[in-house]
């Protein structure tokens, strides 16, 4: 059964991208099959996976108004190990144009019906904002992870963006649901980060990942190389961070399934 997940946070800065390409390839490194949604019009997570967005024929654009189907838009990471619906700044006009059609919130969603079951994992990067792509994001999925740092305004975003998870799932969408938080950029030297971090844990529990992203400069420098980490250097820290997220998010959906069959 396909699991798709939003990777969302609309404080910018946090991390999404990164999580996304880095997940998505961890996932494919466990003989997954993946699929990366780019739901962003900056188009980072399409670079990230070493496709040039500027020479892109379709793009998730054409998808979202009805020119082209997901399959035809889709193509493949060629290092990254998995399938990719990019994005470029074209996105910025399907928004736009997103807004008077009827049933906007369900275009992402009708459009990967058709190919959802040939994947194990749908991922998809939101821009940093509460928009109708971001909207169209959390309606197509079961679950949603929250990249944040550790510091004082990212508990106050936070609030703001379950709101609207909550929102979803009472108007559009039941499924969905907090899938988990994900600490990014930690720095466990800053006592502010540990703060916050512990109180995280305090008031979500299980929901807070284990695994903790550490600022990692090889972390930083990949994307300007179009690839995930795991092939840019799969000794850093940064890749041993995002296997191990991988591992735990298997684990996670292993142990729900076992619920749900029992």
């Amino acid at each position: 059964m396909t699991k798709t997940i939003t990777i969302a946070n609309q404080k910018g800065g946090v991390g999404k991208t990164t999580t996304c390409v880095n997940l998505a390839a961890s996932l494919s490194a466990t003989r997954r099959r993946v699929l990366l949604v780019d739901m962003d019009p900056q188009g980072n997570a399409t670079m990230g996976s070493g496709i040039d967005k500027n020479s892109l024929d379709q793009t998730v654009c054409d998808v979202l108004l009805g020119e082209c189907s997901a399959a035809e838009a889709t193509c493949r990471a060629p290092e990254a190990g998995y399938d990719l619906l990019p994005a470029n700044s074209d996105l910025t006009a399907a928004e736009v144009q997103l807004m008077n059609k009827i049933g906007r919130e369900r275009q992402l969603t009708l459009a990967l019906e058709p190919v959802r079951d040939a994947y194990d994992y749908i991922l998809i990067d939101c821009p940093p904002s509460l928009n109708m792509l971001t909207v169209n994001a959390l309606v197509a999925s079961s679950g949603v992870v929250i990249p944040m740092q550790c510091e004082y305004y990212a508990l106050e975003g936070l609030t703001a963006l379950l709101d609207t998870i909550e929102q979803i799932r009472i108007s559009v969408n039941p499924n969905i649901k907090l899938e988990g938080l994900l600490r990014t950029m930690y720095d466990p030297r800053n006592n502010l980060a540990n703060d916050v971090s512990s109180e995280l844990v305090e008031h979500f529990g299980d929901q807070v990942y284990r695994t903790v992203i550490p600022r990692n400069i090889r972390l930083a420098e990949a994307p300007s190389f179009g690839q995930p980490i795991l092939q840019y250097d799969k000794n850093s820290r940064g890749s041993m961070a995002y296997l191990a997220l991988a591992g735990e998010v298997l684990r996670r959906d292993a142990k729900q399934n076992h619920y749900v069959n029992n």
